[in-house]
């Protein structure tokens, strides 16, 4: 059994409740990394079964950055008006902006990142690889691995978290569905910059 300290440093990093942080330092033999991936798993799945409820209620949250220059607007969505006047959601909210202002997501998921962005970027990476004097039956899977970072990186959900590079947005979101028991997702998002 994982001692009061440790159960309280695991529900502060994941958000999970206490019942599924002792279950998850038990099956880890009280092993914090393994605990943790135990959790995030959990959590995954239940946010996928809540993935499939609709989400009509939540939030449109601005963050502008102390420089007046960027800033963003977000829509957050949930299943209850309760949830939406929660602090915790509007504090998510909030995080989502300022990483949105920070780092310049293209999109929300990292499909749909637009194919012409993509054929311009393969077209340099090609050259680049040519030049470089890589094997032609290399190419092509070079090219995938930086089609799938491009992708990731250049997606909201698949983006390091800008406050916690640990993690993702996805999972961050993850850990409030698994925390709040409700499917949360960004709706939209549009970020300004002078």
């Amino acid at each position: 059994m994982g001692s009061m300290e440790q159960i309280r440093a695991l529900r502060e990093k994941t958000g999970a409740g206490v019942v599924d942080v002792k279950k998850a330092i038990d099956e880890a033999g009280g092993d914090e990394i393994k605990a943790i991936e135990i959790l995030r798993k959990r959590g995954q799945d239940k946010a996928l079964k809540k993935s499939a409820r609709e989400a009509s209620e939540g939030i449109v949250i601005a963050y502008v950055h102390s420089n007046n220059k960027v800033g963003a607007l977000v829509k957050l969505l949930c299943e209850t008006d309760f949830v939406a006047r929660n602090e915790e959601f509007r504090e998510l909210g909030r995080d989502i902006a300022m990483h949105i202002a920070a780092l310049a997501p293209l999109c929300i998921k990292s499909e749909e990142v637009p194919n012409s962005l993509l054929d311009t970027e393969r077209a340099i990476w090609r050259e680049q690889l040519v030049s470089e004097g890589k094997p032609s039956e290399m190419i092509d899977k070079i090219l995938l691995g930086k089609e799938e970072k491009f992708r990731r990186e250049n997606a909201l959900l698949t983006q390091s978290f800008v406050k916690d590079p640990g993690k993702t947005i996805g999972d961050l979101i993850t850990e409030k569905i698994h925390k709040m028991g409700e499917n949360i997702q960004v709706g939209d998002f549009a970020r300004y910059e002078m």
